[in-house]
């Protein structure tokens, strides 16, 4: 049986979740009348901490609806240069909204130096080299950091990155795709992060499981702004409560399994971290990422191969950098498994 790591999108529903979809009391939601679809915005915006949410069909498309939302055309969005938005969603606000991508170096743990995210801000004023910049619309941070290896950033960071917004009068979008990963890392609730953006992607195909779809969360004026932005990219659902269900069901009993994925994340750090000429502390590994340096492209693609043929499916994350997720679908055993492949294909591989 193929032990796959590549992603926390390969996940499949439960049998549980699959009745819950079976079940669900469905309308059009276009016209806001699929209760089970309401049901899964009013819960996601209450575990939260915001004044509304809407169910999108993936967290590109709720990203993109939400810099959207925030950003006219000509406008930068500041964000980090390894960040999901710049780096995985095809340039999609440049290439549908006209907004201009203003990226900052990301440092290792995932953060943005302030000083220079400060820096990144230029607010026309009665200066004439100002005009000569896109002016700012909003800031994106992304918590956990899926290049970063599934790094969490501290609330008191995002505190601090609030009050350099709220000093030049700009929204923060956050990036949580995997947000319930960094709250169960740390034991603190989601809203010690959330209470200092403006909006939040969350991410439910991921470690929660579900089959499709993510939520935005915000103030109700910008859910209306989005929801237009939904719209116009295509993305207004009818009787979305089927998927919607799988949402419900997840935001209500799989948040917290998600440390079980952590410590088989630990499982496979320790499992690395022991082989030959490979790069990595596993005290870095905080969730269910688990990054790794093995020295040279050439030899991460001929490890990924191998890995192939022994079942075992990861992640070219280029540069010499391989990534395996651990997810709903592994198992501490296939953790171990892994690891003894990882091995074998390692003595093999030169």
């Amino acid at each position: 049986m193929t032990i796959d790591l590549r992603s926390d999108t390969v996940t499949l529903p439960s049998a549980e979740m699959r009745q819950a979809m079976a079940n669900a009391e469905v309308g059009d939601d276009v016209y806001g009348e699929d209760p089970t679809v309401n049901e899964l915005e009013t819960l996601s915006a209450k575990m939260l901490g915001k004044e509304a949410g809407l169910f999108v069909t993936s967290g590109t498309q709720g990203n993109l609806a939400s810099v959207l939302a925030h950003c006219g055309r000509g406008q930068e969005a500041i964000l980090g240069d390894q960040s999901h938005i710049y780096f995985y969603e095809n340039g999609s606000a440049s290439a549908l909204g006209g907004i201009v991508y203003h990226p900052v170096p990301t440092e290792r743990d995932g953060t943005l130096p302030l000083d220079l995210l400060e820096a990144a801000i230029h607010l026309p004023a009665h200066n004439y080299h100002l005009f000569h910049y896109a002016p700012p619309g909003v800031i994106c941070l992304e918590n956990t950091h899926n290049r970063c290896g599934g790094a969490v950033l501290a609330p008191d960071y995002f505190a601090q990155v609030a009050s350099i917004a709220a000093r030049h009068g700009l929204p923060v979008h956050l990036d949580g795709a995997r947000l319930f990963n960094a709250a169960i890392a740390k034991g603190r609730p989601v809203t010690d992060w959330t209470r200092h953006v403006t909006s939040v992607q969350l991410c439910l195909s991921k470690g929660l499981g579900a089959p499709v779809g993510s939520v935005i969360v915000g103030p109700a004026d910008f859910i209306w702004r989005a929801r237009r932005m939904r719209k116009l990219l295509g993305g207004g659902m009818r009787q979305a409560g089927i998927i919607a269900a799988g949402g419900v069901y997840a935001l209500k009993t799989m948040v917290n399994r998600l440390a079980e994925d952590h410590a088989n994340a630990q499982i496979l750090a320790r499992g690395v971290a022991a082989l030959p000429g490979v790069v990595l502390d596993p005290p870095q590994v905080e969730t269910n990422i688990v990054v790794f340096n093995v020295g040279s492209a050439n030899l991460a693609e001929a490890m990924s191969g191998a890995l192939e043929r022994e079942a075992v499916r990861i992640s070219n994350f280029g540069a010499g950098r391989l990534r395996m997720v651990t997810h709903f679908g592994i198992s501490a055993d296939d953790c171990h498994r892994a690891v003894e492949a990882l091995k074998k294909v390692r003595a093999a591989v030169q």
